[in-house]
C-alpha cells in the first residue's frame, strides 16, 4: 500500500508539473504560443507524459485555469477566516484579499489574459470561467445576506454581488497594469467605502466596523 500510495503521489506531482508548466508558457507565449512541445520543455518532460495526464493541450489547458482558480479560492478563504466571526469584517476581507499577495500577482495577469481570450471560442474553458465567477460571487451574496436583514431581495443581493465582482475585477487589473495609478490599501480603501454605502440600504444584523 506503500507503493501504491508513492506511485499516486509521483503522478499528482508530475500532473502538476505540467498544469504548473502550461501556466508559465501562457504567461510568457500567450495561446499563440504555447504547444505540447513547449509546455514539455518548461516542464523537463517527454511530450509522452503530457497526453498519459491529460486528453490533449486543451484539456490541460482548462485544468490549468481551473487549478489557478482554485489557488485564488483557497487565498480569499484564508483572508475571510483569518477576519474572525464578524459578518462585515468577513465581508470586507473577501473583497480586498484580490488586492493582496497572493492573488494581486501581476505575473499572473497574461496567464489570465490568455484563458480570458478563450472564453468566447473555447466552451471548456467557457465552462471554467462561468464556475470560478460563479462561486466567487455566490461568496460574495452569502457574505452580504449575514451582513444584511431579511428585507434585503434576492435580487437585489445578486446584483450587489455582481457590482462588487466587477468593483473588484477593475481595481484588481488597474493594479497589475500599473500599481503607479495607485496602491493596494488606495483599492482597499475605495472597496470599503463602496461596500459602506451599500450595506447602508439595510440595517445591520450585527455591529458594523469600527
Amino acid at each position: 500500500m506503500a507503493r501504491a500510495r508513492f506511485a499516486r503521489e509521483d503522478a499528482d506531482y508530475r500532473r502538476q508539473s505540467l498544469i504548473d508548466a502550461a501556466a508559465t508558457c501562457l504567461a510568457k507565449n500567450g495561446v499563440a504560443g504555447t504547444s505540447v512541445r513547449a509546455i514539455c520543455k518548461e516542464a523537463g518532460v517527454s511530450a509522452g507524459l503530457l497526453t498519459h495526464y491529460f486528453e490533449g493541450i486543451g484539456d490541460l489547458v482548462t485544468a490549468t485555469y481551473r487549478d489557478l482558480g482554485e489557488r485564488v479560492g483557497k487565498a480569499i478563504e484564508q483572508a475571510v477566516a483569518a477576519a474572525g466571526d464578524d459578518p462585515r469584517a468577513r465581508l470586507e476581507a473577501y473583497v480586498t484579499a484580490n488586492f493582496h499577495s497572493p492573488v494581486l500577482d501581476p505575473e499572473l495577469l497574461a496567464t489570465w489574459l490568455a484563458f480570458w481570450s478563450l472564453v468566447k471560442t473555447d466552451p471548456a474553458i467557457a465552462a471554467v470561467h462561468g464556475e470560478i465567477y460563479a462561486e466567487f460571487r455566490h461568496g460574495v451574496e452569502a457574505l452580504l445576506r449575514k451582513c444584511w436583514d431579511d428585507e434585503a431581495a434576492e435580487d437585489e443581493v445578486r446584483l450587489s454581488a455582481i457590482a462588487i465582482s466587477a468593483l473588484v475585477d477593475g481595481l484588481w487589473l488597474e493594479l497589475c497594469l500599473d500599481k503607479r495609478s495607485f496602491s493596494a490599501a488606495e483599492a482597499s480603501g475605495l472597496a470599503h467605502r463602496w461596500l459602506d454605502s451599500l450595506l447602508e440600504r439595510h440595517p445591520a444584523r450585527t455591529s458594523s466596523r469600527a
